[in-house]
């Protein structure tokens, strides 16, 4: 039985960053399912299934904009982090934030990995070796 491939959750709210992010998903071809939420509240609802869709079914690997509306991406990993259900869940962050506290912040709640949109072609690269074993590719 071929198991399903794991979904990869952006939390995301620029339009333009999104698609560069599902443009570097096809340059690489990664077949994994890429799923989009615009903010931290919007990504609790994705996960939680709540309104008409069904809750992401684990394994997933969250890519998460740390400059987000209505909740922030250090208040969504706060969230997560105190949910039951997602505490163990990968996170990447993926933000324009170079700060030293916002990197301390999201360490402090277990970050797999902190990677710098302003190099999102070199860092996806790493990220992309970091999270093979998780993504599937298209075949050639």
């Amino acid at each position: 039985m071929v198991s399903p491939l794991p979904s990869i959750l952006l939390v995301e709210d620029d339009d333009v960053d999104v698609e560069a992010i599902r443009r570097v998903f096809e340059k690489r071809r990664i077949a994994n399912p890429l799923l989009v939420a615009p903010d931290g509240i919007a990504a609790m609802k994705m996960l939680h299934g709540e309104g008409d869709t069904a809750p992401i079914q684990p394994p997933f690997v969250i890519l998460l904009d740390l400059n987000l509306p209505r909740m922030n991406g250090i208040e969504f990993l706060n969230a997560l982090r105190e949910d039951a259900r997602l505490k163990d869940s990968i996170v990447i962050v993926l933000t324009t934030s170079n700060s030293d506290r916002d990197q301390i912040a999201a360490h402090a709640k277990s970050v797999a990995g902190y990677l710098l949109k302003s190099d999102l072609d070199e860092e996806f690269s790493r990220l992309v070796r970091e999270l093979r074993p998780v993504l599937r590719f298209l075949d050639n």
